[in-house]
């Protein structure tokens, strides 16, 4: 009872800043925008929609690779998909499919989900650090070229910078993290587990779980094609979501160029940490703001291309989303 109601909170909360931002715009400029509406680019940003979540199965793969026999085509496209469904109907929104899809990944692989979370955590990591330093190379060449605001360069610069700052400090103290780790965890696990098991699960094997949680992140050291395989679907995957607002702007009739969107398809990710369902609000609003000020469209015009991208986007992740996990094991036979 408990997560569906911040389900639903989480909902109000997203959808009434939506409001808000479409109240300060003017709920009857945006109207007018979608009363002049181009079907036939509309019909191109949704195909864009579709490609991006099928370019998302490229990294899914890689990242699962070095598990069992890893995961054939057609299930890569499967979990991609479906985690697209968790990151739009988790309560604690995006941050937290990975946990979820975890499991199913284990299952499927034959794995453990120390093993799962761990290749699928540095999957995110490196598909966000390489966005970022993407995004920050062509604000850059933009503000070099031409006029161009510098908050985009500090933003992504700063996060690329904070990204490697992360990960040097989780190598480094990675021995005191695993014992802190440990002290937390073996209690709670030991208490669950004895709801199910005579025989409840001790401290070793919580030990046993994180020992394995670095050796996977590690793993990577030696295969590290699978995580340029990463990269470049991350980058494949920023274009092609650029693509999708180009083409969503030129639909209600604003005509911008295309590089300035490319350079802000990450920014808006920043919402994740906020616990909402699909980052509902948040995400619409800095998406909104931030095509704007580095493609210079109208206001009205960016709320309407934020909205139409928007709804195609959930409507695309709750529909293939939900097919795709209707179809996953959660549990071994």
């Amino acid at each position: 009872m408990r997560t569906e109601l911040r389900t639903v909170a989480g909902i109000l909360v997203g959808g009434g800043a939506v409001g808000v931002y479409l109240f300060w715009v003017g709920f009857d400029s945006v109207a007018a925008r979608f009363a002049g509406l181009l079907p036939w680019l509309a019909a191109v940003a949704a195909c864009l929609v579709v490609v991006e979540g099928l370019t998302d199965s490229i990294g899914v793969w890689a990242s699962v690779e070095p598990l069992g026999d890893g995961l054939s085509a057609d299930q890569s496209v499967q979990f991609a998909l479906a985690g697209d469904f968790f990151d739009t109907v988790s309560p604690a929104g995006p941050v937290s499919s990975e946990p979820i899809m975890a499991r199913f990944i284990s299952v499927t692989t034959g794995s453990t989900y120390s093993d799962a979370l761990a290749v699928r955590g540095v999957a995110k990591y490196i598909k966000a650090g390489t966005q970022a330093l993407f995004s920050t190379v062509l604000a850059a060449t933009l503000l070099l070229v031409g006029p161009s605001p510098q908050f985009l360069v500090y933003t992504m610069g700063g996060a690329v910078v904070g990204l490697v700052a992360l990960a040097v400090v989780l190598l480094w103290s990675r021995a005191v993290l695993s014992r802190a780790v440990v002290a937390v965890l073996a209690p709670l696990v030991s208490r669950v587990s004895a709801l199910y098991r005579s025989d409840p699960h001790d401290r070793s094997v919580v030990t046993d779980a994180v020992e394995r949680f670095w050796s996977r992140i590690l793993y990577f050291r030696e295969a590290p094609h699978l995580l340029a395989y990463v990269a470049l679907a991350g980058v494949v995957e920023q274009l092609v979501v650029a693509g999708a607002l180009w083409a969503t702007l030129e639909a209600v009739g604003v005509a911008v160029p295309l590089l300035p969107i490319v350079a802000i398809v990450p920014l808006p990710r920043l919402s994740v940490v906020l616990p909402v369902p699909a980052s509902l609000g948040a995400y619409d609003v800095f998406l909104g703001g931030a095509l704007v000020v580095m493609t210079g469209a109208p206001a009205d015009g960016a709320a309407a291309a934020v909205v139409l991208f928007r709804t195609l986007a959930i409507a695309f992740a709750l529909t293939a989303g939900g097919i795709s996990v209707a179809f996953l094991r959660g549990w071994r036979p």
